[in-house]
C-alpha cells in the first residue's frame, strides 16, 4: 500500500478506547524523535512550525510553510505517512494547493473553515464547495482533514459544528476536526458525525488519551502543544546554565 493508503487504513476499525495518536512535529528533529518513539504517522501544527520558524500562527508566508513540511517529510524518510496542518489554504486554487502540498511528500492536510486574513467564520455551504473542489483535484491522493472552528468562535451550540461537518463530509473530507470541543459534548458529537473526528488535546498520559477516544475521538493532535513543552524544558536547561 502507498503512505496514503496506509494513514487512511490507520483511522479504520478503530475501537473505542484506542484512538490514532499523532504527536506534532515542528521540524525535522522534532519529526524523527516521535518516529523513534514508534508513533505510526505525524499531522504538522502550524503554530508549532510558525514558532519554529520565527512567525506568529497564521503569519508564516506559504512558500516557507511548504518548505518546512517539506524538510519534515524528508527528515523521516518516507518511514511514516505525514500530514500537514495548511491552515485555510492560503487562498490558493485548489489545483495548486494540492500540487504543492503533494510536492512536500506530505499526504494529508488540515484544512481550516475560519479565515486567516479577518478570523471570522466562513460560509459552510461555500467552504463544503471549495472542499469538494480539492477533493476533486486531489482524488485519493490526499487525506483531507476539514476542521471545525465553531467552538473556538464562541459557538457554543455543538448542533452547529454537527451541520457544518455533516457538509463537509459529504464534499469529501476523510475526518472532521471541531477544534475546542469541550470533552462533555464528544459524545453528541460522535453520534452526530459520520466518519472520523479529530480531537485536540494537550500533553497526556495515554490514560488520558485513551479516555477522549471513550468519548468519541477517532484521532488525537496536540496543536503546538508539544513544540509548547519542549520549549519549556529548553528554557530551563537554559536557566540551569547560567
Amino acid at each position: 500500500m502507498s503512505l496514503v493508503d496506509d494513514f487512511r487504513a490507520l483511522h479504520r476499525g478503530r475501537a473505542p478506547g484506542d484512538p490514532l495518536v499523532l504527536p506534532g512535529p515542528w521540524d525535522a528533529a522534532s519529526a524523527r524523535v516521535f518516529v523513534d518513539a514508534g508513533f505510526p504517522a505525524l499531522a504538522t501544527p502550524s503554530a508549532g512550525v510558525a514558532a519554529s520558524l520565527g512567525y506568529a500562527d497564521g503569519e508564516v508566508p506559504p512558500d516557507e510553510m511548504f518548505a518546512a513540511v517539506a524538510r519534515i517529510v524528508r527528515s523521516v524518510s518516507g518511514a511514516v505517512p505525514v500530514s500537514a496542518d495548511i491552515e485555510d489554504g492560503y487562498g490558493l486554487p485548489p489545483k495548486e494547493l494540492v500540487e504543492r502540498l503533494l510536492e512536500t511528500g506530505a499526504v494529508g492536510c488540515n484544512l481550516e473553515d475560519s479565515s486567516n486574513a479577518n478570523g471570522a467564520l466562513k460560509d459552510p455551504r461555500e467552504q463544503a464547495e471549495w472542499l469538494a473542489e480539492v477533493r476533486s483535484v486531489a482524488g485519493g491522493a490526499v487525506f483531507l482533514n476539514a476542521r471545525v472552528d465553531t467552538f473556538i468562535k464562541g459557538v457554543s451550540d455543538p448542533g452547529r459544528a454537527i451541520e457544518r461537518a455533516r457538509l463537509y463530509v459529504a464534499a469529501g473530507a476523510d475526518c472532521v476536526y471541531p477544534i475546542g470541543a469541550p470533552q462533555e459534548v464528544l459524545p453528541e458529537l460522535r453520534a452526530g458525525i459520520k466518519g472520523p473526528i479529530n480531537v485536540g488535546a494537550g500533553p497526556a498520559s495515554g490514560s488520558a488519551l485513551r479516555e477522549l477516544g471513550a468519548l468519541g475521538a477517532t484521532r488525537i493532535t496536540f496543536g503546538p502543544g508539544l513544540q509548547i513543552r519542549a520549549t519549556e524544558a529548553l528554557r530551563e536547561i537554559a536557566a540551569g546554565l547560567g
